[in-house]
């Protein structure tokens, strides 16, 4: 359950930060990669697509990565009260590897929606930085909750 809550929780602040990040991109990029005859309303259904698909794909992939995760013992201490704790390796070799995948999903996302390689890689590619630095700190937030968490349990 801890799982379903924690991909819920990211991807809520993943989308809007997708939404934004697309219409951007699309709004001062998109003219130079051949996008130009696109208005700002086709721009907002455009990322508004992109952002929407996302909530299918990155839950579906953020679930299955959080399960590898939650049986992977490595930097994972036990507290006083038997709890594991995770460490700062940890979370951060977790982004690494989220923002990898989800990275990619966010390019196919971006190709399929609008036709233009350059358009999806920019997506992506800003997704990267915006991402890497939420998501730690969502992973942050998630290792100090001890909600869902089996004293002694993986």
């Amino acid at each position: 359950m801890r799982s379903i809550v924690k991909a819920i929780s990211w991807r809520t602040v993943g989308t809007l930060d997708t939404l934004l990040l697309s219409f951007v991109v699309l709004s001062l990029l998109g003219p130079f990669f051949g996008l130009e005859e696109v208005n700002a309303a086709d721009r907002a259904k455009i990322a508004a697509s992109i952002a929407l698909t996302e909530v299918a794909t990155k839950m579906t992939l953020y679930y299955l990565h959080e399960r590898f995760w939650s049986r992977l013992h490595w930097d994972r201490s036990l507290d006083e009260e038997g709890h594991h704790r995770d460490g700062r390796r940890r979370s951060a070799t977790k982004t690494a590897t989220w923002r990898l995948i989800a990275s990619v999903d966010t390019m196919v996302l971006g190709f399929v929606f609008t036709g233009s390689l350059a358009t999806a890689i920019s997506i992506g590619g800003f997704e990267i930085f915006t991402k890497l630095v939420l998501y730690f700190f969502h992973e942050r937030y998630w290792a100090r909750i001890r909600w869902g968490i089996v004293p002694g349990s993986t």
